[in-house]
């Protein structure tokens, strides 16, 4: 009860006394299942964690699986920033972690990788993932904070000679707009299966079917 009433709080804006009101409870009883807000955001995060669904396994090929697992995943740490910054610290138990990468290596294994080759695949899907969540709670939070990257970017040109920072300067001038999340997960897939020997337009086909082409 504890840990779904942190994880309803949300982990940016726990603490004990919103934990504690909304349990109805006084933060004295909380200590009574609970060392301190470090375990809190331990138990809120390991819960949150295990409420994303892995993609259920319905035979789609192994980088349609991947590619909804990714989106799911992200989604979750746009939605609780909270919940990146505990996986980033290693808060969340090797028995969850464990299972969650177990399952995923079970649906490569059972699409024709080695073991080592579904660990990298999965890793490096892992790691995109990371990376665009980190710097999407980045630029909203220097949004929020009155210095849009952007606007950040600008502010320095405007400082420096017009021949300096030729690169981002042609940037800054290009109007189209950046290549979103979903493109780059087709780019990493499609790379990984055609290391595979698979046919590249097929990884596409499937996976823009799946949303890769947003």
């Amino acid at each position: 009860m504890i840990a779904e009433a942190a994880s309803e709080v949300g982990l940016d804006d726990l603490t004990l006394r919103a934990v504690a009101d909304r349990l109805g409870v006084s933060i004295t009883g909380l200590y009574h299942h609970i060392e301190d807000k470090d375990d809190l955001m331990r138990l809120a995060a390991e819960h949150s964690s295990a409420r994303v669904p892995l993609p259920v396994d319905r035979g789609q090929h192994w980088a349609v699986w991947l590619f909804e697992w990714a989106t799911a995943s992200r989604d979750a740490f746009l939605a609780d920033p909270g919940l990146l910054g505990q996986y980033l610290e290693g808060a969340i138990s090797a028995e969850v972690v464990a299972d969650k990468f177990d399952t995923a290596l079970g649906v490569l294994v059972g699409q024709g990788f080695v073991v080592r080759d579904a660990q990298a695949a999965f890793e490096l899907v892992s790691s995109l993932v990371v990376g665009s969540a980190v710097r999407a709670i980045q630029e909203e939070r220097a949004g929020d904070a009155g210095r849009a990257v952007a606007a950040e970017h600008h502010r320095v040109l405007a400082d420096q000679g017009s021949d300096q920072l030729e690169h981002l300067r042609r940037l800054l001038a290009d109007p189209s707009p950046r290549t979103p999340f979903a493109a780059h997960l087709t780019t990493v897939l499609v790379g990984v299966a055609v290391g595979r020997g698979e046919d590249a337009a097929v990884i596409r086909e499937l996976l823009a079917a799946a949303g890769g082409d947003r």
